[in-house]
């Protein structure tokens, strides 16, 4: 993060960039992102952008892998101050059902790592200490998945519909999403576009426009879509590659 942002203070002079940071140093930081509970993240971080002074009248968020769909939920639940544009960078906005880089659907390992997880994954004390529990998505049991998962089915409007979280949502000017075309980290990468596994089964993805989330508008994504607020990029990598070149012709647009 520390790259990304001298990158952007050079390429856009006098600009204002925060990195936010959950702990007092870097290896906390990193601890932080494994192991404390993603809501009590966004609370920190929500105080945060409330008590800086250079971010009052509107700011853009970037959010990187997880960051992007934390930053989603940090547009839901925390209006002031106002996010203009959301940018998210290999973010998981329907979660994910696979380990990185996990060996394959053919040996099968895939699929026994899953069940494995999924026996625990919703349980009361995995939901609260385990960051990558609270994004897992099940779509052989989505009904556990919708009544057990802390973070993701809350933000994602699974279990109840909070019409502030759409209409602070429909507040940003963009929303951009960018998705790494040979990603091996995020199963499967379709979540990066908001699209996901078909329920039942985990073979077979549909996009977000085919989703139940889009045709209910249950975030207001569909009118989002309909008024050119959503912006899919494609980035020709894996997880979170890309060059100098690639970020400054695509995502500076969105930061100026």
């Amino acid at each position: 993060m520390g790259a990304i942002k001298k990158m952007v203070e050079q390429q856009i002079p006098g600009i204002y960039v925060l990195s936010l940071k959950i702990g007092n140093t870097i290896a906390e930081d990193m601890e932080n992102s494994f192991f404390f509970n993603v809501n009590k993240q966004l609370d920190i971080v929500c105080e945060q952008l409330a008590k800086d002074p250079r971010l009052q009248n509107g700011y853009n968020g970037m959010g990187f892998s997880q960051g992007g769909q934390f930053l989603r939920a940090v547009v839901q639940k925390c209006p002031s101050p106002p996010m203009k544009n959301l940018i998210s960078i290999g973010g998981q906005h329907q979660g994910v059902y696979g380990f990185p880089r996990c060996p394959g659907e053919s040996s099968h390992i895939c699929d026994w790592i899953r069940e494995t997880l999924n026996v625990g994954a919703y349980t009361k004390v995995v939901q609260e200490h385990l960051v990558q529990a609270e994004y897992w998505h099940d779509p052989l049991n989505e009904a556990h998945y919708r009544n057990g998962s802390i973070f993701l089915a809350d933000i994602n409007q699974e279990r109840s519909i909070n019409e502030s979280y759409k209409r602070n949502l429909q507040s940003l000017e963009k929303f951009v999403m960018v998705k790494f075309l040979k990603d091996s980290m995020v199963d499967p990468a379709d979540s990066e576009w908001f699209g996901f596994y078909k329920p039942g089964q985990s073979k077979v993805t549909m996009t977000l426009q085919e989703s139940s989330l889009y045709t209910e508008d249950r975030l207001g994504l569909r009118e989002m879509d309909k008024a050119g607020k959503l912006v899919f990029l494609a980035a020709d990598g894996d997880h979170l590659s890309f060059t100098d070149k690639w970020f400054n012709e695509n995502i500076l647009p969105f930061l100026n």
